[in-house]
Formats: C-alpha cells, sequence, structure tokens
C-alpha cells in the first residue's frame, strides 16, 4: 500500500505575492516566516538578483493542515479556463436556503477582497448550491 503524500498547490500568475495575500485571506492561510537572517520577505528578496525577485510567494495553513500555496510567477497570461481549481468548502453540511445565504454571504466578502463572481448555480434534484468565482488574477475557484 502507498502512503498519502503531502501536496503542495502551484498557481501560475504574473504578482505571485498580490495572489498569496488574497489567497491568505480567503482561506485564513499565513505567510511563513523568512529565513532566519532576515527580518521580512522583503529583506530576504533584495538579497537575489533583479529577475528573481518578487518572482514566487508562498503561504501556509497555520494548523499544518491543509496544502501549501506557492504562487510562481510566469510571463504567459492565463488564456483559458483552469484545469485544477481550489473548491472553498464554505456550506459543508447546510442544504437549501441556509446553504445558499452561507454561499452568498462569503461571496460578498471574497468579492470585496478583489474577487469577480462568475456563476451561481441554484440547487436542483441532484445538487446543492454553488458559486463560482475567479481570484484576482482571474483563476476560477467554487464556493460550495
Amino acid at each position: 500500500m502507498v502512503s498519502v503524500k503531502q501536496v503542495q498547490v502551484t498557481f501560475d500568475c504574473a504578482e505571485p505575492e498580490r495572489v498569496a495575500r488574497f489567497w491568505c485571506e480567503v482561506l485564513g492561510y499565513v505567510v511563513p516566516p523568512p529565513p532566519e537572517e532576515f527580518a521580512t520577505w522583503a529583506d530576504y528578496d533584495r538579497t537575489l538578483p533583479a529577475e528573481e525577485q518578487g518572482a514566487w510567494f508562498a503561504c501556509v495553513d497555520p494548523t499544518g493542515v491543509g496544502p501549501r500555496l506557492y504562487f510562481q510567477r510566469v510571463p504567459e497570461g492565463k488564456v483559458v479556463k483552469n484545469r485544477v481549481h481550489l473548491d472553498v468548502r464554505a456550506g459543508t453540511g447546510l442544504v437549501g436556503e441556509e446553504r445558499l445565504a452561507v454561499l452568498e454571504a462569503e461571496s460578498a466578502r471574497l468579492i470585496a477582497l478583489g474577487a469577480t463572481h462568475v456563476l451561481t448555480q441554484y440547487a436542483d434534484e441532484e445538487n446543492e448550491s454553488c458559486i463560482t468565482l475567479q481570484d484576482v488574477e482571474g483563476n476560477e475557484f467554487c464556493l460550495d
């Protein structure tokens, strides 16, 4: 039997720190401390060659349960829908109008942080409601 490995979710983006800080707010994640010899990540960043400055940023689940999120700068912009996306589980265990109200409230909070509303899918005979949003660089994710 194969053991379960920890995973890191990597985002390609234009502005790694901006996108990372958005996801910190969405998920309650934190920026890990910089290397011991540096007071801040900005101090560390200034020691890198110019082309590497601001090239990546990361955030972590403060409880250690969730995956590390890593954001790396790439030259190309987003062209098509994500092949992989995050589902933010804001309405777990809720159904009907109660679930929709929680999802809509969370959606409003995230839009205030810079997210964009894409689609609200309302409950039907088979599925509960969910909301599709985009982060600050247009990457789709779901509130469910």
